[in-house]
């Protein structure tokens, strides 16, 4: 109940604390934070895989400077017309604009590229990377909160939040109480990434083996996290205020998430099939 009304009557700050010129935003402290939680969980897991821990620095080394920039450049392909208005814009990071989207195309692109040069196996590298991608974006939605973006739409329930003026759409300006998308996606990438602990718990103490109908454990584990987001992300969308294209009466993250399943289940569902016929 403490928790409902903190968020009703709240109004977050996205400055953190001013040092002379310079100002520390909160979504930069969020996104170094899930960062470092992120590669923690990968140097756990991959000791018990054995992977080499200057393998997952690299890796991680790389994954964030991608990550950040495939992230940026899906959010500036998204609010493409407010860019070519204001391009200096681009570089200000730290006022938000990092999409997920971006981000875990980005990263699939360097983990294939970085195991294709180490000859390492892919869905290996990838299953141990994702549980932690899922726990970034748990603490890094809370830095969409203290800067007041990608809120849901108006809503009277006790735990909406209360959204500054100047930040709302023009359509809703005499609403004063949002939904906390934030919050929603928060605890459900919270949920998804103890799915993918238990699924990695359960392979490695051999409780389910290591080929679950011909298909690597890893497989598994990197396509759970794609199926799951994605629903989740798909979802979300219809809550959701920020601009973005329409196409087909669907906002385009929407489109996307559903590329991802249909691709997901495009490598899935053939082993599966074949692991069928062999029964």
């Amino acid at each position: 109940m403490n928790m409902i009304n903190f968020l009703h009557t709240f109004h977050p700050n996205p400055i953190l604390i001013t040092l002379g010129p310079f100002d520390i935003y909160w979504y930069g402290v969020f996104i170094v934070v899930g960062n470092l939680l992120a590669f923690l969980i990968a140097f756990k897991l991959a000791n018990y895989y054995k992977i080499n821990k200057e393998t997952i620095i690299d890796l991680v080394f790389w994954l964030i400077i991608g990550g950040i920039i495939g992230a940026r450049l899906y959010h500036i392909l998204l609010e493409a017309s407010y860019y070519l208005n204001n391009p200096l814009d681009i570089f200000k990071i730290w006022q938000g604009g990092l999409a997920i989207h971006g981000a875990i195309l980005a990263g699939l692109i360097i983990v294939w590229q970085f195991c294709r040069k180490r000859k390492l196996n892919f869905w290996l590298i990838s299953a141990i990377i994702v549980p932690g991608v899922a726990l970034a974006q748990v603490v890094g939605r809370w830095g969409n909160y203290f800067n007041q973006e990608l809120f849901g739409k108006p809503t009277n329930l006790s735990w909406g939040i209360p959204i500054d003026i100047m930040n709302r759409p023009i359509e809703y300006l005499n609403n004063n109480f949002f939904h906390p998308t934030f919050l929603y996606e928060s605890l459900s990438n919270f949920l998804i990434f103890l799915i993918l602990i238990t699924l990695h718990y359960l392979f490695i103490k051999n409780k389910i083996k290591c080929q679950v109908s011909n298909v690597r454990c890893q497989m598994l584990i990197v396509i759970s996290y794609l199926i799951l987001y994605s629903i989740l992300r798909f979802f979300m969308e219809f809550l959701r205020t920020d601009p973005t294209y329409l196409i087909v009466g669907l906002r385009l993250p929407q489109i996307v998430s559903l590329l991802i399943i249909i691709g997901s289940l495009v490598i899935l569902l053939p082993k599966l099939k074949k692991h069928a016929n062999i029964q």
